[in-house]
C-alpha cells in the first residue's frame, strides 16, 4: 500500500484555480488561512497549493457564513468534529488489537 496521499488530498490547485471553483476571492480564501480554517501547503517558490478537500471545505465554509456562522464558530467546530474522528480511530484501534489477540492474528 502507498503511502502516498489519494487524488483528493493532494495539494497541487493553485489559489487562483480554488478562487475560479469556488466562486472566492484570493483575499476571502488568504483570509480562511489567517483563521485558521484551511492550511495550504507552500511550494518551493511560496506559492499557495490546495487540494480538492481543500476546495470542499472552503465551500462549506463559504456556505456557513452565508448563513450568518462566525467564523470562530466554524474554527471549534472543525475542532470538536477532528476531536471526535480522533476519538472513533482509537476506538476502532483497540476493538482491532483486541479482536487481534483474541483471535491470535499477528501483524506484519
Amino acid at each position: 500500500m502507498s503511502n502516498e496521499p489519494s487524488y483528493k488530498n493532494r495539494k497541487v490547485i493553485t489559489i487562483g484555480i480554488v478562487s475560479e471553483l469556488t466562486g472566492l476571492t484570493e483575499r476571502k480564501i488568504r483570509y480562511y488561512e489567517e483563521r485558521k480554517l484551511i492550511f495550504p501547503e507552500r511550494s518551493a517558490k511560496g506559492n499557495r497549493k490546495y487540494s480538492f478537500s481543500d476546495v470542499e471545505q472552503l465551500i462549506d465554509i463559504a456556505n456557513k457564513r452565508e448563513e450568518g456562522v462566525q467564523t470562530f464558530e466554524i474554527r471549534q467546530q472543525m475542532l470538536r468534529d477532528k476531536r471526535k474522528e480522533a476519538e472513533r480511530e482509537s476506538r476502532q484501534q483497540m476493538l482491532r488489537g483486541q479482536i487481534n489477540a483474541r483471535f491470535g492474528i499477528q501483524r506484519e
